[in-house]
């Protein structure tokens, strides 16, 4: 059965009828009800309506689609950008117009499910390699192929809150004639500076060409994108099917919540400095406390119990101490390593944290998981 939720998302919300923290949802800087972006929405809705009831391509495109689009594009330092109703689509759409029967992906093991589907529907043969293991990769690139060659990867890896060590990535790119693609879904808004995501964490905006991303996470409305260069993104427009045949692209209220955000980033990194205080703080505190956050290095910070039926314990004694952080638990993550995903968020107060920290330092003792 879902959980439902009767408030807008922030670091407190109302969930099954009781108020929690909320450690749960992607909502990194807190703008989801940020009353800006929600008067943008608000503006939008009463000029457009409600849905564009049709697709880009043939009567569905306002101009708040086009606006998003060129506001992403400076974000993100590139020359153009196409917004897609979703980061999945985005992946969908864009992965079987880069290769194709006869080609080769080169995909890491917890790459997010909808790389994976975008590289299935490519037709391209796909070779996985062990998580961020660079010499796994080589390896694989070594094997003698015909055809173009992609590698792909998350920036931020949504389960675990590692970095895709993608200077090393660029490196093999270079060298076995492979084109390097970044879905910074995790990461935009969040990694680099101003939160321009982590291609310009690593310093490599000349060396990497397409990404893709959303608009669901940091900036707090719904939507993907694929950013790289003009002709590519031109070409890309009447061909990629997960955008061609979507009768609704984008609404255009979420179109302006999603510009509204961007703008707000970009005029200052208030938002995004208080994210990492609060993340570095919480990760802190974890560590002190003995418990297991593997290899996070970003606001997605993982308490890895290992047993699935104990993290599944650990959440429920959790919400009854007024916290929301969902366990995962096989397929969602490799075996034996089942966990409680908690996401930092700028809306987070430090009394909400220290409340977690205190609420987590009960429970894990009472399971055995810390003395």
């Amino acid at each position: 059965m879902y959980r439902t939720l009767s408030s807008p998302q922030g670091g407190r919300i109302i969930l099954d009828g009781r108020e929690v923290i909320n450690m749960a949802s992607n909502n990194y800087l807190g703008l989801a009800n940020h009353p800006d972006v929600v008067a943008a929405a608000k503006d939008a809705i009463d000029k457009y309506g409600v849905a564009t009831t049709a697709s880009r391509n043939i009567c569905g495109n306002y101009p708040v689609h086009d606006e998003l689009e060129e506001k992403l594009a400076k974000f993100k330092n590139v020359e153009a950008v196409l917004v897609f109703n979703c980061g999945v689509s985005a992946n969908s759409g864009l992965i079987p117009q880069l290769v194709g029967k006869g080609d080769f992906i080169y995909s890491d093991e917890l790459n997010h499910g909808s790389i994976i589907d975008g590289c299935r529907l490519s037709g391209a043969t796909i070779k996985v390699f062990r998580h961020m293991d660079m010499a796994h990769l080589e390896e694989l690139l070594q094997e003698p192929v015909e055809g173009k060659k992609l590698i792909i990867t998350d920036g931020v890896f949504s389960m675990d809150g590692d970095l895709a060590p993608l200077p090393e990535m660029a490196d093999l790119a270079d060298k076995y004639g492979a084109e390097l693609v970044v879905d910074d879904a995790h990461g935009d808004g969040v990694m680099g500076p101003g939160g321009r995501g982590t291609v310009d964490h690593f310093g490599l905006r000349d060396r990497i060409r397409i990404e893709t991303g959303s608009l669901s996470k940091a900036f707090g409305s719904a939507g993907g994108f694929v950013a790289g260069p003009k002709e590519f993104i031109q070409n890309l427009r009447p061909f990629a099917r997960s955008f061609i045949f979507t009768a609704s692209p984008m609404a255009p209220c979420l179109s302006a919540a999603a510009a509204k955000s961007v703008d707000m980033v970009m005029e200052n990194t208030d938002l995004v400095d208080k994210l990492w205080d609060n993340r570095n703080y919480f990760a802190e505190k974890l560590e002190k406390l003995g418990l297991n956050i593997g290899t996070s290095v970003t606001p997605v910070i993982p308490i890895i119990v290992g047993d699935a039926e104990k993290a599944q314990e650990l959440s429920r004694m959790m919400y009854e101490r007024g916290v929301y952080a969902q366990a995962l638990q096989f397929p969602m993550v490799p075996k034996n390593t089942a966990r409680l995903r908690t996401i930092i968020s700028a809306d987070h107060t430090k009394e909400d944290l220290d409340h977690v920290l205190a609420a987590v330092e009960e429970c894990a003792k009472e399971l055995g998981l810390i003395k």
